[in-house]
């Protein structure tokens, strides 16, 4: 079931965010959470990898943090790896630890009204069931190279 967000939405959170907290991701180079939170380190944002199974390694220059609890930095956004009945905690943890999270962005498969429910009753923006590198590649005129049209008109090549 695909969530319906307006562009402007989505656009929105992707320009104000610097740094996202990736929960769930991997360290294996082939499953998607490495390489969606791999493009988005190379897109410019600041990518802290969260995994209590591999704490203390290194990925995209950040070091692997066991739990959001582990981060002592301002994070803008939380973007969740995760199957959708483990969200309502994580989304918990994140709002205790980041006074300033504007954004809980949940992948594609991934849905919890619960979670979103809290999350927006602390003025969050909420995002479920989408990917913030197809967003960021849709909304910003990069998928061409893959053969789909994005309505976005640029004289990039």
């Amino acid at each position: 079931m695909k969530q319906e967000y307006a562009d402007s939405y989505l656009r929105g959170i992707l320009q104000r965010t610097q740094t996202i907290a990736v929960v769930g991701v991997s360290t294996n180079e082939v499953r998607p959470s490495f390489y969606v939170a791999r493009y988005l380190s190379l897109k410019g944002f600041r990518v802290i990898p969260v995994n209590p199974g591999h704490a203390g390694k290194t990925l995209f220059g950040q070091t692997v943090r066991g739990s959001l609890a582990e981060i002592d930095e301002p994070v803008g956004m939380v973007d969740i790896f995760r199957r959708s009945d483990h969200v309502p905690p994580i989304v918990d943890a994140a709002l205790e630890a980041f006074p300033t999270l504007r954004t809980v962005w949940m992948q594609i498969g991934v849905i919890n009204e619960e979670a979103a429910r809290t999350a927006k009753a602390r003025g969050m923006d909420v995002v479920m069931n989408r990917c913030p590198k197809i967003e960021y590649q849709r909304l910003f005129g990069e998928l061409r190279m893959g053969g789909f049209n994005t309505g976005v008109i640029s004289s990039k090549l």
